[in-house]
């Protein structure tokens, strides 16, 4: 049996896996991200060590600990390079980590980790995976034959700072015309408010008095009611993530490309018109093409995909 953690920038959850990637138990914590480091580890660890107690098992029935952590990882040494959203510069989890169990660890990018968790539902036969998760930012992994592509350096797969508008929209990594910028969800909400600013009579305002707030859901939702201005949000969000995808197809060609986070729970509504844009847009027209599907495991790919690390590197 395994265990994966999935850091997050506001809970850290965690799972007791098995060899077929089922999820056991789980269990979760706040991450209270501006803390020490230190104690966000120990958390991990103690949270680790409940999973274990609650579940009946002893330490020695656990072949090893997975962790997907934001930002750039060292996954050889189980260092964390640097993380925005939880702050770390050369942090050395691994180490850290074994102070409080010590059990063999593996630690990667928590897309990727994501990426390897769908994978297995998702995805395990064919050649090239891809997923794309879209929240706060656009995050993705990317999966060749049934290992994570990290890249020379360990850290590929960062599609949400490829340009898709040069010169446009300032991005937090500091270029400008990143694709998270115009496709996650933070860029729909952004979009969405404009929407409203500009359409008072729109029933999106409606929606939004309900709710309380602006959402991911706002545009889709009075989309559907035949809403005039937010079919426009949708259309134009729905081009921007499009365009994006044609640009991952074109390079790696995968079989499939999931894609995760909340907004894909808008199911066909949001996949059938981004399937028949990158239908019509890709580069070999008369080619094969990628099947694009919601992906299906929601947060538990994260904890899934970080369990499972070890076989990826058969620590």
């Amino acid at each position: 049996m395994y265990i994966g953690i999935d850091l997050g920038g506001t809970n850290i959850a965690a799972g007791l896996v098995d060899s077929n990637g089922k999820i056991l138990v789980k269990d979760s914590v706040p991450t209270n991200s501006t803390r020490p480091t230190d104690e966000i580890v120990a958390d991990m660890a103690n949270l680790a060590k409940k999973l274990i107690k609650s579940s009946g098992v002893s330490i020695s029935d656990i072949d090893s600990v997975g962790i997907g952590c934001p930002g750039t990882v060292d996954c050889k040494t189980g260092e964390i390079i640097y993380s925005n959203n939880i702050p770390m510069q050369h942090y050395c989890m691994a180490d850290e980590f074994k102070k409080h169990l010590d059990l063999p660890i593996a630690i990667d990018n928590d897309a990727n980790c994501a990426a390897l968790g769908e994978y297995m539902v998702n995805g395990n036969k064919v050649s090239v995976f891809v997923m794309i998760t879209l929240g706060t930012g656009v995050g993705g992994g990317v999966i060749i034959d049934g290992k994570i592509f990290h890249g020379f350096n360990g850290a590929a797969s960062e599609p949400g700072h490829m340009t898709l508008v040069s010169g446009g929209n300032k991005c937090t990594c500091g270029k400008e015309g990143c694709w998270e910028t115009y496709a996650s969800v933070t860029a729909l909400i952004s979009q969405t408010k404009e929407a409203l600013d500009s359409n008072p009579d729109s029933i999106m305002h409606d929606i939004v008095k309900k709710a309380g707030k602006v959402s991911g859901r706002t545009a889709f939702e009075a989309a559907k009611q035949g809403d005039e201005a937010a079919k426009q949000v949708v259309g134009n969000y729905v081009r921007y993530l499009a365009d994006g995808l044609v640009s991952i197809e074109n390079i790696f060609q995968p079989e499939i490309i999931a894609i995760g986070g909340g907004i894909s729970k808008e199911g066909e509504y949001l996949m059938e018109p981004v399937r028949e844009y990158v239908k019509n847009n890709g580069f070999n027209k008369f080619m094969p093409k990628t099947n694009i599907v919601a992906a299906k495991l929601f947060n538990d790919a994260g904890i899934i995909g970080a369990a499972m690390l070890t076989r990826q590197t058969g620590k």
